[in-house]
């Protein structure tokens, strides 16, 4: 490239710069509960910040209270706004658009009493690394586990929005509790190979081997687990109490057989298998999907025995070889997740010999048990989450102790 073209981009390229920097966003403080965030430098009256400016956000929790998260919240992404948070006291952004700041603050009794483990990195199959992050009692030792896997249509969110149903789960100090990440369907990672559903499914197997690798470290017991998640965490949640069957068997269909994302050193998936399948002692899915042939806008595969083989409806064990006790959920203004869907499961459960609850939450809709920054999803989690968490701590209670 000759001496003057690169100039000439060299100039292009920092008007690009400068008109970015002169750019002004309009930045909004976010109505705050428990707590207060100082910004600075502060935010003018009119809100007007130039852009590239960069805010230090500093949370202080009242009293009672400990910090949550810092978080801001952008136009876009699938659900219409997009949250980014931050686990820590202070954190510094750049203004890069229109935004609103906040932090969001928890109840002291609910967090001061676990040893909380972010991101622990469980595989890397693809362009994103797998994740969990976990809820341990301080001092518990051999305690049973829960593993949360998240909702998002197989196709967004992570482990962070399912922390205030991990909170509550282990608020007793009775459970180990894990929130997991999985890779999003399709190639909506960036992975060039597009994810199918099975992938997914040997990522939150994946997931449950890494813990129970670790499960000492972290005061559990690896043959004592049970599984919940919500939306398409309850399909993925049901789906891995009923085919852990299939990992490492041979028998799946489609010429392929289940393998973990993650195999413990040393360990055949077949190994791995058995150990999972002899320690999830229940499931506990939320308005989930178990049957998947419909799926057509996630599934590309269209042949019969591969979306059967997806569908917890169809792979049910029998209660003679296997129990798998069930906790089911749904809102009962769910536009979703239909009556009907669940209560096919249910049947398909107790025709089975497995033992079902399975309770409708008066006037709730979907994803009563996710948590975000906005007020609207705590307040639906306060209503509805909290109450029916304790109902499914209950359920666990029971099988545990």
């Amino acid at each position: 490239m000759h001496l003057h073209k690169i100039k000439g981009l060299a100039f292009i390229l920092a008007i690009i710069s400068i008109n970015t920097i002169k750019a002004q966003f309009q930045v909004k403080l976010a109505d705050l509960d428990h707590g207060s965030i100082k910004v600075t430098p502060a935010i003018p009256a009119d809100g007007v910040v130039a852009g590239g400016t960069k805010l230090t956000l500093k949370a202080i929790p009242e009293s009672g209270f400990e910090i949550d998260a810092i978080y801001y919240t952008v136009q876009g992404g699938m659900w219409g706004t997009t949250s980014y948070e931050f686990f820590s006291p202070e954190e510094t952004i750049t203004v890069t658009k229109d935004m609103t700041i906040g932090a969001t603050f928890v109840d002291r009794s609910l967090v001061s009493n676990l040893k909380i483990y972010r991101d622990i990195v469980y595989a890397k199959p693809g362009k994103k690394e797998l994740k969990y992050d976990v809820f341990a009692p301080k001092g518990g030792k051999d305690l049973p586990m829960v593993v949360i896997i998240h909702g998002g249509g197989w196709s967004s969110n992570n482990e962070d929005i399912m922390r205030a149903l991990a909170w509550e789960l282990a608020k007793e100090n009775t459970y180990m509790v894990a929130s997991i990440d999985y890779r999003w369907i399709n190639s909506l990672d960036g992975d060039e190979t597009p994810n199918s559903m099975h992938h997914l499914v040997e990522d939150v197997f994946g997931a449950i081997a890494h813990l129970q690798e670790n499960a000492s470290k972290y005061g559990a017991n690896p043959n004592k687990i049970a599984v919940t998640g919500d939306s398409a965490g309850g399909h993925l949640s049901a789906a891995v109490a009923t085919l852990s069957d299939q990992i490492g068997t041979g028998n799946y269909p489609i010429n392929f057989k289940l393998t973990p994302t993650y195999l413990p050193e040393g360990k055949t998936a077949e190994q791995v298998g058995l150990e999972i399948r002899n320690a999830i002692k229940a499931a506990a899915p939320s308005y989930g999907v178990f049957d998947v042939n419909p799926l057509n806008q996630f599934i590309s595969q269209t042949d019969i025995a591969y979306r059967n083989g997806l569908s917890p409806i169809k792979n049910v064990p029998s209660s003679n070889s296997r129990k798998v006790p069930h906790f089911l959920t749904r809102g009962t203004k769910d536009g979703l997740i239909s009556h009907e869907m669940v209560q096919a499961y249910v049947d398909a459960l107790e025709t089975r010999g497995q033992k079902a609850i399975y309770l409708q939450v008066e006037d709730a809709g979907h994803a009563f048990f996710d948590w975000k920054p906005d007020s609207t999803t705590r307040a639906t989690f306060d209503k509805y989450g909290v109450p029916y968490a304790a109902k499914m701590r209950a359920f666990f209670d029971e099988l545990f102790y």
